[in-house]
């Protein structure tokens, strides 16, 4: 229990102090620009048209909203995380106690019966299937919070106040949209980080296995260094799923920014994917440094977008 307590207050605080990069992060996503581009320099010093980066998109918002306007949709958001802490840790203890029982049980019923040797793949896949369950377990209980927060979040774009607290916002979605209003976009975000845990575990435990020496000194550093960079591999093959997922739980929801010019009605998620990789957009709002300009785009300043 004082673990769980203890996850709660630290990603609490880690979730107040990331909340503007992913607002910031959401609305490049819809495809709002409320700035032009500029000249600037590109990483060799040649001059190039930038969009404005995450710092010039803050002081925007601050200079619309103020500095608080930076927190919308915080509250929904730190709902979602304590849930899903608690929901996570809970199916994660379940697990390992069926996983030790299961083992009990074949010790005294098959002779040689055994647990999977740390660091094997068995060992490895047993883990991540654990661990694939307790995840899935918590997005799909805290998915509408996640709505809810980024509904939140788009408003900016529309000036709209439709979504202004999380019980309002149940409310809201429930009479307009019925349950499955709360589930709007729970399947590529499902998909993305069943994908991203199985590509990150499975390629860290190659690199672990083939590339690391037990005798190497710094061995513990340099699996730890490896576990980072495979999450952040993974996390960049999985980013289209994210995006897909950030758009249809805006899609089509009576607000500005999930409906056209920023986003076409998109009767499923798939069309939605496919709609994006034709133009080009699947990582549309990966970066927010060094944003290049969308070839073949234009700049539409009384929109705020390109077309």
């Amino acid at each position: 229990m004082a673990d769980t307590c203890g996850q709660i207050l630290l990603g609490s605080g880690l979730t107040v102090l990331s909340h503007p990069l992913m607002y910031i992060k959401v609305l490049i996503q819809v495809g709002h620009e409320p700035l032009p581009p500029t000249l600037g320099r590109n990483l060799f010093g040649r001059q190039v048209y930038q969009l404005p980066g995450m710092f010039a998109y803050a002081k925007h918002i601050i200079k619309v909203d103020g500095k608080i306007g930076l927190f919308k949709g915080l509250g929904p958001r730190l709902c979602a995380g304590t849930i899903g802490t608690v929901v996570h840790s809970k199916v994660a203890q379940k697990c390992q106690e069926q996983g030790t029982a299961k083992v009990r049980v074949s010790h005294h019923s098959v002779p040689g019966g055994h647990k999977a040797v740390e660091g094997s793949l068995q060992h490895v896949v047993d883990e991540t299937t654990k661990e694939m369950f307790a995840r899935s377990c918590a997005t799909i209980v805290t998915h509408p919070f996640h709505v809810i927060t980024l509904r939140c979040m788009v408003q900016f774009i529309g000036r709209e106040t439709k979504y202004s607290g999380v019980f309002d916002s149940i409310v809201t979605v429930y009479r307009e949209e019925g349950i499955l209003g709360f589930f709007a976009g729970l399947i590529p975000r499902l998909l993305g980080d069943i994908l991203s845990l199985w590509i990150c575990n499975l390629l860290a435990h190659l690199i672990n296995t083939y590339a690391i020496d037990d005798s190497m000194s710094h061995t513990g550093e340099i699996r730890n260094c490896s576990q980072a960079v495979t999450g952040f591999f993974a996390s960049m093959l999985t980013y289209p799923f994210v995006l897909v997922s950030n758009l249809m739980a805006v899609n089509n929801c009576g607000l500005a920014g999930g409906l056209p010019p920023y986003a076409s009605a998109y009767p499923t998620w798939v069309d939605c994917w496919r709609h994006l990789s034709k133009e080009g957009n699947m990582s549309r709002g990966n970066s927010l440094f060094f944003r290049k300009l969308p070839v073949g785009k234009m700049y539409a300043i009384d929109q705020k977008r390109f077309f």
